[in-house]
């Protein structure tokens, strides 16, 4: 797994590596710049070939001073670069400063930010934003915003087969948050520096910022400077709890999935059979007696048992060979289903909650004082709003300053309030313990897997956490490889893909990962 920085941990990364006197801020400057066309040059090897021409928007900030740098290193290089700056150049202090007086030095002229449309209008292979970086805190508005929204235009246009690349973040990214401040730049490149920050991973951040890569510039030595961070979800190698080594079904861990009435079985039994196939030693799955011919004919590996209310279920649960439940999928709302979750939270056992189990939660506050430690919520954002509409409230709320309210924040917050492991969905799922700890899985970039965006994908994924509590991990493990688990699966699925087909990809998932 690797590590997402807020924007103060990376400031004191750096802060950390002056400090030492192993490098000056005008040198990580100078990296930073070197980084950036560095990068673009090797995502797209037509451009080494000069002489080309660019536009570098510079801001008031250190990020400007990045961009000064990329301008001077593009003009060496044999093109034509015009700089575009916000405010007045001259006021400009430090290391920003300095490489603005190089550029100036080099003959390179400085324009109004004002002034580029005109700059546009000439066919610029590429536009570098370097405009605001990691520490925005206002919204952008006026000059800005228009200037955004003026390359918005001419990239939406072809861009006359240019590009936007990003320093750092794009501008009007919230860093921390990955939510927009007013206005953000769409770009095709962001080239980012030492390790990936949240907003890069986190709600409109990813779509704004096209395709990230992270530029080394040398302060990995410093690391510890930036304290405990947000976990990013990576498996790219075995992983010791997804493997068998012997035993018989019960080492394996017993899941029970519990399912709605006639003609709702189908959500609970995508969830069983994805509980199975992520390794999970038996799945039982139980419906009302009047649904059990309906289920029988659509199992065979999955067992089936009649479960008519909640002192049936409490009766079942009396076998302590049960290891894990998961409630929700399909499962109703009407007294029978909340007399199972109430049963549920009372064993005490390791529980799944999902869809219609959150509804009953959000509804029933008796039932929501019941929930415990090993109980994985698993809401969308819909969900989590009407299960905790204060976080909600703040999710939806356009953000007024930055660091804005983040899906980390609202996660965090709920896992804290609720006292279990919060799993909140989407293209950038979060995972967070009532602890604090946190993790982010994000279908992004590489990873993208729009087709998720489907019926049943969910179930599929309450399923695989499930299975993988009754293996015996712990609720926020489960909840982190199973994210891992689901997006590799809709990968290798494609296009065209149904929540069916999910659990039946892992197989292929787990001989990739050397299982």
């Amino acid at each position: 797994m690797g590590e997402l920085l807020t924007a103060a941990q990376m400031r004191a990364v750096e802060v950390a590596a002056m400090a030492s006197g192993a490098v000056t801020g005008l040198e990580l400057m100078e990296r930073a710049g070197r980084g950036v066309v560095g990068t673009a040059f090797a995502r797209w090897p037509e451009l080494a070939v000069a002489p080309r021409r660019g536009l570098v928007l510079a801001g008031p900030g250190n990020n400007g001073g990045d961009g000064y740098v990329v301008a001077r290193l593009l003009r060496e290089w044999g093109w034509e670069v015009e700089v575009f700056a916000l405010g007045e150049p001259e006021r400009l202090k430090g290391d920003a400063q300095a490489n603005h007086a190089r550029w100036r030095e080099m003959g390179g002229a400085v324009r109004p930010l004002a002034e580029l449309g005109a700059g546009l209008e000439e066919s610029p292979a590429v536009v570098i934003d370097a405009l605001f970086g990691t520490g925005l805190a206002r919204p952008l508005t006026g000059s800005v915003a228009e200037a955004i929204r003026a390359v918005a235009a001419w990239r939406g246009e072809g861009g006359r087969d240019g590009r936007v690349v990003a320093v750092d973040i794009p501008s009007g990214i919230c860093a921390d948050s990955g939510r927009v401040l007013g206005a953000a730049m769409h770009c095709d490149l962001t080239v980012s520096f030492h390790a990936p920050k949240l907003g890069h991973y986190l709600a409109e951040g990813p779509a704004h910022a096209g395709w990230l890569e992270v530029a080394d510039i040398g302060i990995g030595a410093w690391a510890a400077g930036a304290g405990e961070c947000v976990q990013l979800v990576e498996l790219t190698a075995p992983v010791r709890e997804l493997a068998k080594t012997g035993g018989h079904k019960y080492h394996h861990g017993h899941a029970l999935v519990l399912s709605g009435g006639v003609g709702r079985g189908g959500a609970a039994r995508m969830a069983a059979r994805a509980a199975l196939r992520v390794g999970a030693g038996l799945v039982t799955l139980g419906c009302p007696p009047a649904a059990m011919i309906e289920n029988a004919a659509r199992l065979e590996a999955v067992m089936l048992r009649p479960v008519a209310d909640g002192e049936a279920l409490a009766a079942l649960l009396e076998d302590p060979r049960i290891d894990a439940l998961c409630l929700g999928p399909g499962l109703g709302l009407g007294p029978r289903e909340g007399a199972l979750v109430a049963a549920a939270l009372d064993a005490g056992r390791a529980t799944v909650l999902d869809a219609d189990a959150l509804t009953i939660l959000a509804r029933e506050p008796r039932l929501r004082a019941r929930v415990h430690g090993r109980c994985v919520l698993t809401p969308h954002e819909g969900e989590f709003a009407r299960l905790f509409p204060g976080l909600g409230a703040r999710l939806r709320a356009e953000p007024e300053a930055g660091p804005a309210f983040s899906r980390l924040d609202a996660a965090r917050a709920a896992a804290r309030e609720s006292g279990a492991v919060v799993l909140l969905k989407g293209p950038d799922t979060v995972i967070a313990a009532p602890d604090g700890r946190a993790w982010v899985h994000a279908a992004a970039y590489a990873r993208a897997a729009p087709w998720l965006a489907t019926a049943g994908a969910g179930d599929v994924l309450a399923g695989l956490i499930a299975g993988l509590l009754a293996r015996g991990l712990a609720p926020e493990r489960a909840a982190s490889l199973a994210a891992w688990l689901h997006v590799e699966a809709a990968r290798r699925a494609g296009a065209g893909m149904i929540a069916e087909d999910l659990p039946d990809r892992l197989p292929e998932v787990f001989s990739a990962l050397g299982l």
